[in-house]
């Protein structure tokens, strides 16, 4: 009688399982089923696209942005969706397709996320929102990104397909990397100095735009590799032409450049229809 009382070592009363045990399956399989194993493995996949400087505090913010506050309380307002999209828009450079895609959908999710008073999807004016954050964390030329804006914007009561939530926001990535490009073009011309000689300069311009083509291209990731096809003997080339010429003419300072660059980006870009 006594032997036949005896319980297993650890074992719950009137149960076979142990402790902790509740729901059955190893650990990898309660990991699996809670979605952390999913949850890890996306957060160390955003660290590889990303690879921030410090990739603890990365995950971190990763982790906090993820989870905003009580789950079972009412959603974000408009501030807090915004500043959460544009984290995840500018999580992996758009070179790397596949991530991209992926942080926009996330960023149109998070922006389209319905509350209890409210449809899901993105309307125009909180895309118009993130595209003007984008450029302006990104310290675009004023002039370019509201010209920009005006042919990729849609109005604020039209709900936004994700293909032109995606044209757009990959479009504001790539007049920043543009812009970029042409300040760094720039800075050879300068010499350091501030000013540049405006026929040199505006030799080059002619030259860029000639690189950049007529018409527009579907792809904005395109007129980054047209601008790059000015290469160094296309800028020599240029310069020369403009020295050659012999003409009289003044300075041209850096905004001056950059805003006639980034004009030639923007008349190429296709508007929204």
């Amino acid at each position: 009688m006594a032997a036949c009382e005896k319980r297993r070592p650890g074992s719950a009363p009137g149960t076979g399982r142990a402790p902790g045990a509740a729901g059955g399956g190893s650990k990898a399989e309660f990991l699996l089923r809670a979605g952390v194993t999913a949850m890890v493995r996306e957060a160390l996949l955003k660290v590889l696209e990303a690879r921030p400087a410090e990739p603890v505090a990365f995950l971190a913010d990763y982790f906090e942005r993820l989870v905003p506050g009580d789950a079972a309380a009412e959603p974000a307002g408009p501030p807090q969706r915004l500043a959460r999209a544009l984290w995840f828009v500018g999580l992996a450079h758009h070179s790397h397709r596949t991530a991209f895609d992926s942080n926009t959908g996330a960023a149109y999710e998070v922006l389209g996320g319905g509350g209890r008073r409210r449809a899901a999807g993105v309307d125009g004016r909180l895309y118009s929102e993130l595209l003007r954050s984008i450029c302006r964390h990104g310290e675009a030329p004023a002039e370019a990104a509201a010209a920009l804006l005006r042919r990729v914007r849609c109005r604020d009561h039209e709900a936004v397909p994700f293909d032109v939530f995606r044209y757009g926001v990959l479009t504001c990535f790539v007049l920043l990397e543009f812009a970029g490009k042409a300040d760094a073009l720039f800075a050879v011309l300068d010499g350091g100095s501030g000013a540049a000689d405006a026929a040199v300069c505006e030799a080059v311009l002619r030259a860029l735009e000639e690189a950049l083509g007529s018409g527009h291209l579907a792809q904005p990731r395109r007129y980054l590799e047209a601008g790059s096809r000015l290469g160094p003997d296309g800028l020599a080339l240029a310069m020369d032409r403009a020295l050659q010429e012999r003409k009289l003419s003044g300075s041209m300072s850096r905004e001056e450049f950059l805003k006639k660059a980034t004009a030639l980006f923007v008349a190429k870009v296709k508007p929204v229809e």
